[in-house]
């Protein structure tokens, strides 16, 4: 593929609306752009209109993967300035159009033992890829893209989002003391978790946490009867650890309530490649039977999701680059 073609796939990819939920326009333009240069494409259903993708030549040893939903909301492409703009530009549409683009190349090379998994829904639950585990190959490597500035990623975080119900009682607001405000306690509460230590490590760092969503109360007039809060902690070892944290802290205040746990992983590398450890989460986790797992792909996080997502044109081109030589050194040295 050349690097023209490259970039207007990319383009015609971008300008499909596929935020979460609404992937399967962008999931028929894939499966027929892969048919049409030769590949066996297996659509797996996870939702109504929404599938993901298997594409192969022969059993795969390497499999390329990445997503194709995107978050909202969504803006077409352009070109400007040597970049390439549009939502899905960095997360994650210019990297399988690079991915689609080095399996091309390596099967000009002979080397057709490389498989393509695209899945939906990794910017909201992963189901998708929990999904797709069910019917891995057998392949040996998993090579996943995200925006990592092409380089190779040693660790990701994990991720643990938990709530916090904070509980009380109704009473008019001119007689606080007959009421018991839960919108007290769960600010109490959050205040308290700014005061934890929480767990390190020497190659992901400090574990940090956001506080994404607050809701409680019915009307200003009445003490608050509930609340709840929604936080996000960048988990850089076992979510029981925290969990237990926040219990022992503020448990007299607020119940926890498990959302999502996705661990940290270790990943693979390959010498000579640039490495770095990246904060965010990926569906690695939920695909540990397509191989061992390796994360690269153009573009930086810090683009990611922004209100003007857009990756260079050139770091795309040199993706392709990247994803051939890992896919090759990978399948020349096995072990």
């Amino acid at each position: 593929m050349d690097p023209l073609t490259q970039i207007r796939l990319t383009r015609e990819l971008v300008d499909i609306d596929s935020t979460t939920g609404r992937e399967g326009d962008a999931g028929r333009f894939i499966a027929s752009t892969l048919r049409q240069l030769g590949y066996q494409v297996v659509e797996q259903p996870v939702a109504h209109d929404r599938f993901n993708i298997v594409a192969t030549l022969a059993a795969p040893a390497v499999v390329f993967s990445t997503h194709y939903d995107t978050v909202p909301p969504f803006f077409r492409s352009r070109e400007e300035h040597g970049r390439l703009h549009g939502r899905g530009s960095c997360d994650a549409k210019g990297t399988l159009i690079a991915q689609i683009a080095a399996a091309q190349r390596l099967r000009h090379e002979g080397l057709t033992h490389v498989g393509l998994l695209f899945v939906v829904a990794e910017e909201r639950g992963s189901e998708g890829a929990k999904l797709a585990n069910t019917i891995a190959p057998g392949s040996k490597f998993l090579i996943n893209g995200e925006p990592t500035d092409n380089r190779l990623a040693l660790a990701t975080r994990g991720v643990y989002r938990v709530k916090l119900n904070a509980a009380g009682r109704a009473a008019h607001s001119s007689r606080p003391e007959l009421g018991e405000s839960a919108i007290d306690k769960l600010i109490d509460a959050l205040i308290a978790l700014r005061t934890i230590e929480w767990p390190s490590d020497p190659d992901l760092g400090d574990t940090f946490y956001t506080t994404g969503l607050i809701s409680g109360g019915i009307a200003p007039n009445v003490i608050s009867p509930h609340a709840d809060a929604e936080i996000m902690f960048r988990a850089v070892g076992e979510p029981g650890e925290l969990r237990a944290l926040i219990e022992s802290r503020v448990g007299s205040l607020v119940t926890v309530e498990d959302v999502l746990v996705v661990p940290p992983v270790r990943l693979k590398t390959v010498p000579g490649f640039d490495t770095a450890v990246f904060s965010f989460t990926t569906d690695i986790p939920f695909l540990n039977r397509w191989g061992a797992p390796l994360l690269l792909g153009p573009g930086s996080v810090t683009l990611a999701h922004t209100a003007d997502e857009y990756c260079e044109i050139a770091d795309l081109h040199r993706a392709v680059d990247l994803y051939a030589d890992l896919a090759r050194s990978l399948m020349s040295h096995p072990g």
